[in-house]
């Protein structure tokens, strides 16, 4: 009995120091910010343009979110359920696409956007990421946890493909399908290269873009800085809060099967 007490406590003991080291960062971030208190936010957020920024941010990180939760949901599906020529050899491809960074491809992107006039603009900044590879395979693997039996007797009961999928299939992949929402909006909230190298408008101003900006200004106010990175950061500490739990419970289901 005492030497379970024991073993708990080293363990809490152990868990809080590594959750101290992780939070360390940010705890030193948050309290340099207000070194000359808040009024320190409030020169960052004007000087900053991030109202702007914010709601570039929001448009193209929900717009790329939106195409890949129906990218990813309908591709996943074809993989997991159904059968046809070359079902292995695609997802093969588009396995090989998890191992290539949107770095290689930038010059292609750029001529095909630039053909279709599409530069400057917020389509730039939301089709070359509009699908992908890993919340494909994501929710192929979730897919396949879910028992065939309950398609099979909604398809008795005259279902077709369409309706399954949306009536039966998605409602049962919420987890999933938070779990993609998650990386994605996080992914694209904290994108810095395609504002860069795709818009050159500061209309089109993002908030990793404004950030990036306003430390060239304001290299030595470690304080204002510091205010800045913190105004960037909030919003998707509190989304990742939200969906935190589906999160988890996302990703572990994903690997089962039965």
């Amino acid at each position: 009995m005492v030497l379970r007490s024991l073993t708990k406590t080293l363990t809490l003991v152990t868990l809080w120091s590594i959750a101290l080291l992780i939070l360390s960062p940010l705890l030193i971030v948050l309290w340099r910010s207000l070194e000359s208190g808040f009024d320190s936010y409030q020169e960052a957020w004007l000087r900053g343009n991030f109202l702007l920024a914010f709601a570039n941010s929001t448009i193209v990180a929900l717009g790329v979110t939106f195409l890949q939760l129906v990218t990813s949901a309908l591709a996943g599906y074809a993989l997991a359920r159904f059968k046809f020529t070359g079902k292995r050899a695609i997802a093969l491809l588009i396995l090989t696409t998890l191992v290539i960074p949107l770095q290689i491809l930038v010059i292609p992107i750029f001529l095909v956007l630039k053909w279709g006039h599409l530069l400057d603009s917020y389509a730039a900044l939301i089709l070359p990421t509009a699908a992908n590879g890993f919340s494909i395979l994501l929710m192929k693997q979730h897919f396949a946890t879910i028992p065939i039996e309950l398609e099979q007797a909604a398809s008795l009961d005259g279902a077709n493909r369409w309706q399954v999928l949306t009536n039966i299939i998605l409602p049962l992949s919420r987890p999933a399908l938070v779990t993609v929402f998650l990386f994605t909006f996080i992914g694209e909230w904290n994108d810095l290269f395609k504002p860069l190298v795709f818009s050159t408008s500061p209309k089109l101003v993002t908030v990793q873009l404004a950030l990036a900006s306003f430390q060239e200004q304001f290299t030595n106010r470690w304080s204002l800085l510091m205010a800045a990175v913190v105004i960037a950061t909030v919003p998707i500490i509190f989304i990742f809060l939200l969906g935190q739990r589906q999160l988890i419970q996302g990703i572990s289901n994903t690997g089962l099967k039965n």
